[in-house]
């Protein structure tokens, strides 16, 4: 009678497979987390080269502050080196800034308010054109549909 051979438990697992490198490209626009009760957000510092002081002093008007590379001094994120920015936190034009969280919902509100203002005006507008022989009606509903035919 011949002895059965016992294979030994480890040579029986799965082999082990090496999970697949995936690679993407790195985003130009890395910020570090706000802190508790602020919101980051990249504004336009500059088009082709030429200053946007309108958009940046409308922006410092409306609550951002400019986010400065030395409140992050573990991290490397790309800084402005000359110019009225230098020292910033940013890249290609845009400089990173943040606003109260509040203000920062304000804002949204406000804006929020605005096109329910303008849709309900494009509505009335709409209405008041139409004619009697052709009326207008409005259906605003979502649908969502899938590909294939009907089984009876």
């Amino acid at each position: 009678m011949e002895k059965e051979q016992k294979t030994s438990r480890a040579s029986q697992t799965k082999a082990k497979t090496a999970k697949k490198v995936v690679w993407t490209p790195p985003s130009s626009l890395d910020a570090p987390n706000a802190p508790a009760g602020y919101r980051h957000r990249w504004i336009r510092a500059e088009v082709m080269g030429f200053d946007d002081t309108k958009n940046m002093a409308a922006m410092i008007r409306s609550g951002y502050e400019l986010v400065r590379a030395d409140e992050y001094p573990d991290e490397d994120y790309p800084i402005m080196k000359e110019g009225k920015y230098a020292g910033m936190i940013g890249v290609g034009g845009l400089v990173l800034a943040r606003i109260p969280e509040e203000i920062a919902k304000a804002r949204q509100d406000y804006y929020d308010k605005q096109n329910e203002a303008k849709e309900e005006a494009i509505k009335h507008d709409i209405l008041k054109e139409q004619h009697p022989s052709m009326p207008i009606s409005q259906e605003r509903q979502t649908r969502v549909t899938f590909g294939g035919t009907k089984k009876s």
